[in-house]
């Protein structure tokens, strides 16, 4: 059986994506974006039922504070009482998991979207996404940028305005470009 574009991106293989049922979803998230990027200033009640109807999963009390940014959403899995500040972009060609109770500072990117080193596959559009775990009651400061198949470990924190290229092990703390562990 042939996969189609769309399930070989979720299964993180290379995919392309121009693909029409790709592009198809694209712009369904790019409406939803819209409108819940108008929500500003609107109750998180508000917020949360948009959520909803997008994201993959979202637990009691997920606030995305917008404006917010993603490729397709339904990659995204927040836990209960997730907090992300303004201006995040998480790019979900693979999943995103952010577990319950942590928080994500303004402009934090996380990004699943890899690229093929090999300039031929590149050139023929080929694209690929590795997942991002970021566990329960992570502190992740603004600015940061979260590279795809990056772990980051529950009680972990990551400083403000890192390059997380690394795994981060629980109760660790990261910073810098690249993050380090700081003992």
């Amino acid at each position: 059986m042939t996969l189609s574009q769309k399930e070989k991106m979720l299964a993180g293989e290379m995919y392309n994506a121009a693909d029409p049922e790709i592009q198809a979803d694209l712009l369904v998230t790019g409406a939803w974006l819209k409108r819940y990027n108008e929500t500003l200033g609107s109750p998180a009640d508000d917020w949360n039922a948009l959520l909803l109807e997008r994201l993959g999963e979202v637990g009691t009390g997920a606030v995305i504070r917008p404006p917010f940014h993603c490729d397709y959403g339904f990659n995204i899995k927040l836990g209960a009482y997730v907090y992300i500040n303004f201006n995040c972009v998480i790019l979900d060609v693979a999943q995103v998991t952010i577990g319950a109770g942590t928080a994500i500072g303004p402009s934090v990117q996380i990004y699943t979207a890899d690229h093929p080193h090999d300039s031929e596959d590149r050139q023929a559009g080929l694209q690929l996404g590795k997942p991002v775990r970021i566990g329960k009651d992570v502190w992740i400061g603004g600015g940061a940028i979260i590279l795809p198949g990056v772990t980051i470990g529950d009680n972990a924190v990551v400083g403000a305005g890192s390059v997380v290229t690394r795994d981060i092990p629980a109760g660790e703390k990261a910073v810098g470009n690249p993050a380090r562990l700081r003992r």
